[in-house]
Parts: structure tokens; sequence; C-alpha cells
């Protein structure tokens, strides 16, 4: 998944870990009889993660209480969260640092992640203390266990090519590394995508890679930057 940015402010990182894309990721934990159920998802700004909560409190009718949490932007620059009736700085709060303070083994933060812990309580009072810990740990627990992908700030590029050609020169661009961000089509090329560092070195690099492997029947030709999944 690509996500073109040259018309927004700089962010300063370069970096950050998010949820795969594509459906929502769920886990359970049953604490003293509660049930807390956590349900994450991959979003883009405050009304993904909103529409979120108002989907799980329709299928979830019945719970007592649907708290939330999420982090947006490359660098957490939006946090929000809300207990739903837990008494206050037991949910909301845990999960929100529960997202904020996750990092992979490479020490990437999270971002663009929206949780949301549906409990169904279980007749046994867990205190204060109990609360943050069993918020926090669905939320720790989730992320443990959920598929995540880096996402990386890149140089976003289209190479152009016979169609005849594209087929192998594809699998040689990601045998050497590149990022393929997906092929359009016309009636004569094939305009295959590619990320990679924009640094001149970089781009010289391919150019020469490009030419070798094509006896210089393919064009490199630059079209932004973005932030991109790394596979």
């Amino acid at each position: 998944m690509v996500e073109k940015t040259e018309r927004e402010t700089p962010s300063t990182a370069t970096g950050y870990t998010t949820l795969a894309a594509g459906a929502d990721f769920r886990h359970e934990l049953t604490i003293k009889r509660s049930r807390f159920i956590t349900v994450l998802r991959r979003v883009e700004d405050e009304a993904g993660a909103r529409a979120l909560v108002a989907e799980l409190r329709k299928e979830f009718y019945d719970a007592r209480h649907h708290c939330t949490a999420f982090v947006l932007g490359p660098d957490q620059s939006v946090q929000r969260s809300n207990d739903d009736g837990e008494p206050s700085g037991t949910a909301g709060i845990p999960m929100l640092e529960a997202l904020t303070k996750h990092r992979t083994a490479d020490g990437s933060a999270l971002s663009d992640v929206s949780a949301v812990v549906v409990r169904y309580f279980g007749g046994i009072l867990l205190g204060a203390g109990g609360l943050v810990r069993a918020y926090s740990e669905s939320v720790s627990a989730a992320l443990d266990a959920a598929p995540l992908v880096q996402r990386q700030r890149l140089g976003l590029f289209t190479v152009s090519l016979p169609h005849a050609a594209a087929g192998r020169l594809e699998n040689e661009l990601r045998s050497a590394g590149y990022t393929m961000t997906g092929n359009g089509y016309d009636a004569v090329l094939t305009h295959m995508g590619l990320a990679m560092p924009d640094e001149p070195a970089a781009i010289e690099a391919a150019r020469h890679r490009l030419a070798s492997l094509t006896a210089g029947g393919a064009t490199l030709e630059a079209s932004g930057t973005g932030w991109v999944d790394l596979t």
C-alpha cells in the first residue's frame, strides 16, 4: 500500500509500524470472568477510528463498555482515548499507552491504529488497578499477535518498458531488494511502480541496473515521495 504525501507537511519520521492492510484483528482475554474483546483496525484519520467504535457498539450492543484509544500520524501526533464509563483513567489511557509504547525489534513505533476493547462484566469487581492492567494487557496481547508491517518514506518512481520484458524485469528488481508498488498498462508499455530511497546515489544505481537489464529499453521517472508498506 502506498500513500502519496507530497502535498502534506513533511513529517520528521522516516519510518513507523502499523497493522497490515486488510481485515480487523481480534483478540480476546478472560480475566476474573470478564471478557475483554480487543479489536484493532488500521485507520488513516479520526473519522476512521470513530467509525470502528460505532460499528462495534452495534455488533456488541449488549456489552457494558466499549473503550477506545487510537494513535495517528508518522510522529504519533494525534492521540485520543475514552474510558466509556469505566472509572476515569482505568481503560482509555492504559490502552493508549499500550499503543504508543509498543515497539518492534528494530525500535520502530506504532501508529495509524485504532483499538477498541469491548468488556462484558463477569460479576467480579477488578478494582482500579485491576482494570488498568486488564485493559493494558488486552491491547498489548492483541498487538503481539497481530500482523504488523513497516512503513517507510521513500521516493516513488515509474519504470516504463515494453510488455514482453516487464515480467522478467519485475522479478529481477524484487530479487535485488526493490519495493514494487503496482503496475499500470497502456497499449504499448507496462508502467511499473518502484519505491526506493530518494537519494542521488540510489537513483543513479537504479538507472544503471535498468540499463543493464533492458539494454536501455526502460525509462525511470520520479513521481514524488510517499509512505510505503515494506514487504
